[in-house]
């Protein structure tokens, strides 16, 4: 077996950023068959509305993990769009330079918002992927900085040139697998919650082994569950490499 990990959080709330713990994170997903991971950034630490100046030191970190193992793990840059043009444009660029190869945004603001048009602009200028946190939720109350997977979906659909990661697939759940039918650009990854009975076959069955990718959300969720998803679900192998590696090589260009 072959697995890389799209969606991984090695510096979390703090803990993590040293190089003796960047070598037994990745030890651990060694352990469990994970060859490679993208290291997303301690995306929270300084909770949703993040200054550009704590931007760059989530990002610093993760340029850590890279040149520390530069074999194992590769960086999305950390972005708030709300920060604006410049500082969206200039902290990218900077990112690109120190080898990143995706964008990831957490909970800043809706990814329907007209601050995203930067963002996209961006990704597209330097041919990297965006990875949106998307969640199904119930409290509409924060709909405003929180992103539905219609919210995401729309995104890839205004942006048909950037390729787009809509992160949870077990929060997106099955009206977010229907959003996404027909959706060219966007592929979801399998994070979010603990394994939940068919709806890896739902994702299969509407959107195609070709959109979805593999993710654990580690440390929140544990790699040998999240990969129990995978390995579990009824479907070829040719599907099955796509999902854990193949897919995620093609859309980062690793």
């Amino acid at each position: 077996m072959r697995a890389i990990d799209i969606h991984t959080h090695p510096v979390f709330f703090g803990k993590g950023h040293s190089r003796r713990e960047a070598n037994e994170f990745a030890a651990y997903g060694q352990s469990n068959g994970i060859e490679h991971m993208i290291a997303l950034g301690d995306v929270l630490v300084f909770g949703k509305d993040p200054t550009a100046k704590q931007i760059s030191f989530i990002n610093d970190q993760t340029a850590d993990l890279i040149r520390w193992r530069p074999d194992y793990y590769t960086g999305f840059c950390c972005l708030n769009p709300t920060l604006g043009e410049k500082p969206v444009m200039r902290e990218v660029e900077r990112c690109v330079e120190m080898g990143f190869r995706g964008i990831k945004l957490e909970i800043s603001n809706n990814a329907r918002d007209a601050c995203m048009k930067p963002v996209m602009r961006a990704a597209e200028q330097w041919d990297i992927a965006v990875l949106q946190h998307s969640w199904s939720m119930t409290n509409i109350r924060q709909r405003s900085y929180h992103s539905d997977p219609e919210d995401t979906c729309l995104l890839a659909r205004r942006h048909p040139n950037v390729r787009v990661i809509m992160a949870h697939l077990t929060g997106c759940g099955y009206r977010g697998v229907l959003e996404a039918k027909g959706v060219d650009n966007l592929v979801v990854d399998t994070s979010g919650g603990y394994p939940e009975a068919g709806i890896l076959d739902y994702a299969l069955e509407h959107l195609g082994a070709d959109h979805i990718v593999y993710g654990s959300d580690l440390p929140i969720r544990e790699t040998s569950v999240t990969l129990g998803r995978t390995l579990g679900t009824d479907m070829s192998e040719s599907e099955r490499e796509k999902i854990l590696h193949l897919n995620t090589r093609r859309i980062l260009k690793l």
